[in-house]
């Protein structure tokens, strides 16, 4: 009878996440599967083949941890069930029927159902943010396949072009249809890895690189303004103008870092917290203008610094996304009233702080300028050899001129 067990395979980067996968044993035969969960080598416990939760586990990565504790155990148990119905049949199986039986997400190797179940076991390991990524990527691919699926064999170069002219057609711009491209090849590549279908690069010919985007940034005059505009009788514009200010105070901070800060990390007068998109950590000197937002509003039934998750026994991140659509919308109205010349969102903050940082004949290298960089990676390479006291002073000379 096959059997399977978890393996852990540690990173060839001492400072890297590990990698876990299946083996499956049968006949003296080996296969694995690589489900694609990560984790760092104490977490796990070698003997007892179990993740283990570390003193000092923060809720965020121990909830991970659990998540994952849960999806390995689906799994197990998935490929055991898989073996006894194999068995059961009293004829003769490898382990890789038991692998193929296991990858397989339905009774045809269809692209949008294979994505539907990496969006699944995304959700299951709280990865929420890729998962949200290819809910919308497929929606738009789905719109464009009609009612039908598409075998993974299908998916070619002559497929992503027409997919590809199809966006083109609804005016969505290059770095949109370079999003939907690139998600698609990752979803591609999580086949081909799973050996589901051979890897016969359907990207090639279509657009997956990244234009300089549209100048988003408002000048010093323009953020005064907001900040000084009477919103008295609006509180929901007057909440929404207050977290682009509080962007812009700390640096230009992304509205899902700003929805998840706990009062925890404001200490000793410097806020600290990892930003969600790369896990770098940042620390941002307390300047008045943003107690000035805190004391604004009662957060004393939440550990966060911020009201935008209000309820802590509801779903934390349908709080955040319902508040991020709600924020959005009311400054896109109040730029309007303002007669900007473009959309206001709580991303032009970030814009705006940098270029404005520039303006000052601060450095790059100091302000880290993310617009000015072709790559993301150039800018987190000057951040993290920043002294942040530097960071510090650029930012209170910013806020000084306000």
């Amino acid at each position: 009878m096959a059997t399977v067990k978890i393996k852990f395979r540690v990173s060839s980067v001492e400072t890297k996440e590990g990698t876990l996968y299946y083996q499956v044993i049968h006949n003296r035969l080996v296969r694995q599967v690589n489900p694609g969960y990560k984790l760092y080598p104490h977490e796990w416990d070698m003997v007892s083949a179990e993740i283990v939760f570390p003193p000092g586990t923060e809720d965020t990565r121990r909830n991970y941890l659990a998540s994952l504790k849960s999806a390995l155990h689906k799994d197990t148990k998935r490929i055991k069930s898989i073996i006894s119905h194999l068995e059961r049949t009293g004829e003769d199986y490898t382990a890789e029927e038991v692998v193929n039986q296991y990858l397989t997400p339905s009774d045809t190797l269809g692209f949008i159902s294979f994505t539907r179940a990496i969006i699944y076991q995304l959700k299951q390991i709280g990865k929420n943010r890729t998962a949200e990524r290819y809910v919308t990527i497929m929606n738009s691919f789905g719109r464009f396949l009609g009612e039908n699926d598409m075998l993974l064999e299908d998916v070619d170069s002559n497929l992503m072009l027409r997919y590809e002219i199809f966006l083109k057609a609804r005016g969505i711009c290059p770095n949109s249809t370079s999003y939907y491209m690139r998600g698609l090849r990752a979803i591609y590549n999580r086949a081909v890895e799973k050996d589901l279908t051979v890897q016969r690069n359907p990207f090639k010919h279509v657009y997956t690189g990244i234009d300089k985007t549209v100048k988003r940034a408002v000048p010093l005059k323009i953020i005064r303004q907001i900040r000084e505009f009477d919103l008295a009788l609006s509180p929901a514009t007057d909440f929404a103008r207050d977290i682009f200010m509080f962007s812009f105070y700390t640096r230009g901070m992304s509205f899902i870092d700003m929805a998840f800060l706990k009062k925890k990390d404001l200490q000793n007068g410097i806020l600290s917290y990892r930003r969600h998109k790369t896990n770098q950590q940042l620390f941002v000197k307390w300047e008045k203008p943003m107690q000035e937002i805190i004391d604004k509003y009662d957060t004393s039934k939440t550990p966060y610094l911020l009201p935008i998750i209000k309820d802590v026994d509801a779903d934390e991140w349908r709080q955040y996304k319902n508040a991020a659509h709600l924020v959005n919308d009311k400054l896109k109205k109040l730029g309007e009233q303002l007669g900007l010349p473009i959309p206001l969102t709580s991303y032009v903050a970030r814009h705006a702080w940098a270029s404005i940082a520039k303006s000052k004949n601060i450095p790059v290298s100091t302000i880290s300028e993310a617009m000015g960089h072709d790559s993301e990676n150039t800018t987190r390479i000057y951040l993290a050899s920043l002294d942040t006291s530097v960071v510090d002073k650029a930012n209170s000379l910013i806020l000084k001129s306000l």
